[in-house]
C-alpha cells in the first residue's frame, strides 16, 4: 500500500490456529485495503472440514475451561486484554487499513475491546444461581451452566473490537468460542487469535475466516454448536435463523440486526447543537455511517428545518475524507466496491424521488486513487415514504424530515420495520421521557450521540433483532439454567 503515513505491518498470508496447531485451508481469499483497493494479504477460506476441526478442538477444551473458577477465567481474559493494549497502535493501524475506518476511531475500538474483556472478567464472579422456597422441607436451587461451544458471526464495521467484545461474555461464562471473522475485514480478528493462542488454553478461542455462505453456514448447522450469536444485516440474520432451524438440532440463536434510527428534535433545541449530535450520531467519523446504530433519519420541527440543514451542512464541510491511516482523516472509505456501489444507488434513488441533495454530489476531493470513497451526504425535503427514509442504507447518508405535532412525530419515527435505537434532543425532561416511552426502540439516548456503555444491554425491537449484547444480561444469555431439587437428605438403609 502506497501512503505517506506509517503503514500497518500485515503478513502476506495468514494461517488459522485451530487447537494447538496451525491450519492452512486449501483455498485462500484476498484481503483488500478499502483506502486504495489493493490486495494486502491472503486469508484462508475455512470449509466444512476446517469447521469440523475447530469445533472438535473447542469441544476438547471446553470442559477444562468451564472447570476453572470464574476468577481463574477472569485472569486469562485480563491477560489477553493486557496483550491487546500492549499492541494497541499496531492493531489499530491494521484495523484502519483493513476496514477503512479512520485511525483515531480504531484506536478507540482497541480500548473498548480490551475494556470489554476486563468487564466480563469481573462480572463473571456474579454468575450464580438461586435458592427457591418451592416446598416446606426440600432445598431447591438453580445452577448456571455454559452451553459448551459458541459460534459468534461478526459484521465488517468494527472487526477487532467486535471480536473481543462478542467473545468476552461467552468465554467468561465458561464456553469455548469460535468467531467467524467478517468476509471483508478478516485481518485484525486473526491477529487477536494469534495473541489468544499465546495466552488462553488451546481451543478456547478460535477465529475462522471464510465466506459467509460456506464457513458461516457450516458453523450454524454444526451439531456440536448449540449457541449462536449473529450481528449483521437483517436478511442474513434471517438466513442464520432458518439454517439453525433446518439443522435438525435445537439451537439458541440471538441476532443483532439493522436499524433505521430516528433523531427526534424538540422545538426548544439549538440548531448548532442538533448539527453536532446529528453528525456524531450518524457515525460519519467512525465508520462512514456503516453502523446499525446510525441515526439516519433527522426529524426537525416545522420552521426549524432551514437552520438545522444549514448547520448540518456546515458541520459536514469540516469532515476530512481521505486515507484512513492519515492522522488528519476524519472519514475514510466504505469497506468495499460493492458497498460503495450499493450506497451510491441509494443516493441516486433519493435524488430521483425528489429529495434535495444538499451535500454529497460527486466524489470527495484529494482521496487516494482506487479507494472506495464517498462524500458525506445530506438530503433535505425527504418524505416519509421515500426509500432513503425507510431502508437501511448503511453508509454516510443523512435524511432530514419535518414534523408538525408530536403524535405525527411518533408515528413517523415508528413507521419502520426496525426498532434498534433513537436519539432525542430537548431541554424539556417531560417531553424527552414521554417521547422515549413512545418510540419503538431498544435503546434511547437523550441529548447524546449513541455512546455505548458496557454495563447496559444493547439490542433492538421488531426486525432489529433478538437478545441483547453487553451487561450482565448478555453474560446470562450464554448460560443455561439447571434446577436441582433436594427432597430428602437423610440416608436410607
Amino acid at each position: 500500500m502506497t501512503s505517506g503515513f506509517p503503514e500497518a505491518a500485515v503478513r502476506d498470508r495468514y494461517p488459522l490456529v485451530v487447537g494447538d496447531r496451525e491450519v492452512t485451508a486449501a483455498t485462500l481469499m484476498p484481503a483488500t485495503a478499502p483506502g486504495t483497493g489493493e490486495i494486502v494479504a491472503e486469508v484462508p477460506l475455512s470449509d466444512a472440514e476446517v469447521v469440523d476441526q475447530a469445533v472438535a478442538a473447542a469441544t476438547d477444551a471446553q470442559q477444562a475451561w468451564a472447570g476453572l473458577s470464574a476468577a481463574e477465567r477472569g485472569r486469562y481474559l485480563r491477560d489477553l486484554a493486557d496483550a491487546v493494549r500492549a499492541q494497541a497502535e499496531q492493531l489499530a493501524r491494521i484495523d484502519a487499513l483493513d476496514s477503512g475506518n479512520p485511525l483515531a476511531a480504531m484506536r478507540n475500538d482497541v480500548v473498548y475491546g480490551a475494556d470489554a474483556l476486563d468487564y466480563f472478567a469481573g462480572i463473571a464472579r456474579e454468575l450464580h444461581g438461586k435458592t427457591l422456597p418451592a416446598s416446606a422441607n426440600g432445598l431447591h436451587l438453580t445452577l448456571r451452566e455454559p452451553y459448551g461451544v459458541v459460534a459468534r458471526i461478526l459484521p465488517f464495521n468494527h472487526p477487532l473490537m467486535f471480536t473481543l467484545f462478542h467473545a468476552a461474555a461467552p468465554l467468561a461464562a465458561g464456553n469455548t468460542v469460535i468467531v467467524k471473522a467478517p468476509d471483508q475485514t478478516p485481518i485484525s480478528p486473526l491477529e487477536v487469535a494469534y495473541l489468544a493462542a499465546e495466552i488462553l488454553p488451546p481451543g478456547v478461542l478460535t477465529v475462522l475466516t471464510g465466506d459467509g455462505a460456506i464457513t458461516g453456514e457450516a458453523l450454524v448447522a454444526h451439531p456440536g454448536i448449540g449457541r449462536i450469536g449473529f450481528t449483521g444485516r437483517g436478511t442474513t440474520g434471517l438466513r442464520v435463523m432458518e439454517a439453525a432451524a433446518a439443522s435438525g438440532h435445537v439451537k439458541h440463536v440471538t441476532v443483532e440486526l439493522g436499524g433505521k434510527n430516528p433523531l427526534l428534535v424538540a422545538p426548544d433545541a439549538d440548531p448548532a447543537y442538533v448539527a453536532e449530535q446529528a453528525v456524531g450520531g450518524m457515525n460519519f467519523e467512525s465508520s462512514q455511517g456503516q453502523s446499525c446504530g446510525s441515526t439516519s433519519r433527522l426529524y426537525v420541527p416545522v420552521g426549524m428545518r432551514d437552520d438545522v440543514v444549514d448547520a448540518v451542512a456546515a458541520r459536514l464541510d469540516r469532515i476530512k475524507v481521505g486515507d484512513p491511516l492519515d492522522p488528519a482523516t476524519t472519514m475514510g472509505p466504505l469497506v468495499s466496491e460493492p458497498q460503495l456501489s450499493r450506497v451510491r444507488g441509494y443516493v441516486e434513488t433519493g435524488t430521483s424521488e425528489g429529495a434535495r441533495l444538499v451535500r454529497g454530489e460527486g466524489p470527495p476531493d484529494g482521496v487516494p486513487d482506487g479507494g472506495y470513497y464517498l462524500a458525506p451526504t445530506l438530503f433535505d425535503r425527504v418524505a416519509p415514504g421515500h426509500v432513503i427514509a425507510t431502508e437501511e442504507i448503511f453508509g454516510p447518508v443523512l435524511s432530514v424530515l419535518e414534523w408538525q405535532d408530536r403524535d405525527d412525530l411518533i408515528a413517523q419515527a415508528n413507521a419502520t420495520r426496525y426498532g434498534l435505537t433513537a436519539n432525542i434532543i430537548t431541554n424539556d425532561l417531560d417531553w424527552a421521557m414521554d417521547t422515549a416511552r413512545q418510540v419503538q426502540a431498544g435503546c434511547v439516548w437523550i441529548n447524546g450521540r449513541g455512546q455505548h456503555f458496557l454495563e447496559t444491554p444493547f439490542g433492538g425491537y421488531k426486525d432489529s433483532g433478538l437478545g441483547a449484547e453487553g451487561s450482565m444480561e448478555s453474560l446470562l444469555s450464554y448460560t443455561r439454567t439447571k434446577v436441582v431439587h433436594i427432597l430428602d437428605i437423610g440416608a436410607r438403609p
